[in-house]
């Protein structure tokens, strides 16, 4: 009982923020989970704690995380409002799924390559290499995510629910680098 009261303050002072501060909000969550995301997929695969990967999630997290997906959200409501198409569920997933996670996967590898201090060549020899395998396992195991969210969570909540989802999606993302990197150096 005595957690619960702090747990509910925490709760309320982010939902304040995020009303009256909302791509800041977003944007900090998304740094935040992205870090910790890199963290835990170092510490799980048994490696001493590399720096450069925490900061290019944690700095991806910051600066596009919270801020494109937010206008994306929003973009969504606005093209396929239920007022306006037949369908807006099964038109919003089909958008995002087939235009928006294609895009935003291939920008996110190779921003995410940049950011760790990589060139220009091998950002794109990473993304070459990455990208489909990336983009198919995004399509297998985050589509059921989407539903969820399109479906049942509130606008406002959307990009906190998808970089809950992305806290594990970043697990991935990092290990498939990290074994990509492997590779290259055998």
């Amino acid at each position: 009982m005595a957690l619960s009261k702090p747990i509910m303050n925490l709760v309320a002072s982010y939902l304040q923020n995020l009303y009256l501060h909302p791509i800041r909000t977003k944007s900090i969550s998304s740094c935040v989970i992205g870090a910790t995301a890199s963290v835990a997929s170092q510490v799980v695969a048994g490696e001493s704690l590399r720096l450069d990967p925490v900061l290019a999630f944690g700095l991806y997290g910051l600066l596009f995380g919270g801020t494109l997906p937010h206008y994306f959200y929003e973009l969504l409501e606005r093209i396929f409002s239920e007022d306006v198409v037949a369908y807006p569920l099964a038109k919003k997933l089909l958008f995002e799924r087939l235009i928006y996670a294609p895009l935003i996967q291939a920008f996110s590898l190779y921003t995410l390559a940049r950011f760790e201090g990589k060139n220009h060549k091998a950002a794109l020899k990473q993304l070459y290499a990455l990208y489909m395998p990336v983009l198919e396992a995004n399509w297998k195991w985050l589509t059921l995510f989407q539903v969820v969210n399109l479906a049942f969570v509130p606008p406002m909540l959307r990009v906190l629910f998808m970089n809950l989802v992305g806290f594990g999606w970043a697990m991935f993302l990092a290990t498939k680098r990290r074994q990509q990197g492997q590779r290259k150096e055998n």
